[in-house]
């Protein structure tokens, strides 16, 4: 084997090669390898145990709340921490609106968008003796959920009926509930709420697609059983078609943008649609980026579900459907809903029609706004029926 030279230390540079203290040490060339039955045996590397703790990665089991009956410890410590239960709604606005519709024993009232039931529940117990409460709710998933909690609180068919109907619908719903006033006709409502928020429990369950909290099909039917889902209508939606959607729905700066990225696109799920509204403005910071994805979300919501349709409706039906004197409270969430709200009680005002209107809107105080969050951007209005 022949000599093999060797580094030498910085500062020992400069010496002689020559001198014999320089020699190749035989330690560092004629060492021999380890052979395999000399050396030591290699060490058991363990693959990890599947993590299998307590925070499930489904969300039928991360989200107990959605059980109440089987978890109402878990639901009492999401409500303790401010927070609204997954799969439930709390009502808003509560004390404001019986303030305003006044609910009396023996009246007909009617909660046209009867949702978990929350202020059923309340307008109920302030009905009887003699009252009836008729609730509306076009969402075919929830209502019999709904219906089922209100005959357990012991409110059965001779003070509450359910009907699945949207709101536009509230006429026909009054007529064929068949009650009759003392001249023959249709009786009609003493006092009327409409709470226009999308629900939490769909908002919570992915299944529905309103939102991102978790993958889900991009649907946003209120009624899955009819109308075209958001993904079959944003496929169909021309670039200009859909900025126009984007600014009238939900007041979408980026509209122009996001339409020439989004449109005649048929996106599947709901988390695919909020990465693309991401990945076409990456300039926005998260927070940013987050209220456009919510943003685009509404807008897409209110127009497979016409939303702004069905209110239009409603309003024009509201004074033929309450009584003289009768009272409605309208509780909504965004500009669209509210300037219309606002626009059809002043001209009912000017016509004579309502005998006052609310002045200036309400909002939930500081201590519900902190205590649930979803109420921030809640706004109440109410008139009162001339006569």
């Amino acid at each position: 084997m022949g000599q093999a030279s060797i580094w030498v230390p910085r500062g020992e540079r400069g010496v002689d090669p020559a001198r014999s203290d320089y020699e190749t040490s035989p330690a560092l060339t004629e060492s021999p390898l380890p052979s395999p039955e000399n050396s030591p045996p290699a060490p058991i590397h363990r693959r990890r145990p599947r993590y299998a703790g307590k925070n499930p990665r489904r969300f039928e089991e991360k989200y107990k709340e959605r059980d109440p009956q089987r978890y109402a410890e878990t639901v009492a410590k999401v409500l303790a921490s401010g927070k609204t239960p997954a799969g439930t709604h709390r009502p808003i606005m509560v004390a404001e609106i019986l303030e305003v519709l006044a609910p009396k024993p023996g009246e007909l009232a009617v909660d046209a968008t009867l949702g978990f039931g929350g202020h059923a529940r309340e307008l109920l117990a302030r009905l009887q003796p003699g009252g009836h409460l008729l609730g509306l709710d076009a969402d075919p998933v929830e209502l019999p959920k709904t219906e089922a909690r209100l005959r357990a609180a012991d409110f059965g068919p001779e003070v509450f009926t359910a009907v699945r109907s949207n709101f536009a619908g509230l006429p026909q719903a009054l007529s064929a509930w068949g009650v009759r006033n003392a001249e023959g006709g249709t009786k009609q409502a003493d006092c009327i709420l409409a709470d226009l928020g999308v629900s939490s429990m769909q908002l919570d369950d992915p299944a529905r697609g309103f939102s991102t909290k978790g993958d889900g099909p991009l649907d946003m039917r209120m009624n899955p059983q009819r109308g075209q889902p958001a993904s079959v209508l944003l496929g169909k939606l021309a670039p200009a078609a859909l900025a126009e959607l984007l600014r009238a729905n939900a007041d979408e700066p980026h509209a122009n943008e996001l339409a020439a990225a989004l449109a005649g696109n048929r996106f599947a799920t709901t988390r695919e649609l909020a990465e693309a509204v991401r990945a076409t403005l990456p300039r926005l910071g998260k927070e940013d980026a987050n209220l456009t994805v919510r943003r685009v979300f509404q807008a897409l919501r209110i127009a497979v579900n016409d939303e702004f349709g069905a209110l239009d409706t409603l309003l024009r039906q509201l004074p033929a459907c309450l009584n003289p004197g009768g009272r409605v409270a309208m509780l909504t969430f965004h500009s669209g809903e509210d300037r219309r709200v606002k626009h059809a009680f002043a001209a009912g005002l000017r016509e004579g029609i309502y005998a006052a209107v609310a002045e200036e809107v309400i909002r939930p105080t500081a201590e519900e706004r902190r205590d649930n969050p979803r109420s921030s951007s809640a706004k109440l209005r109410w008139a009162r029926r001339a006569g």
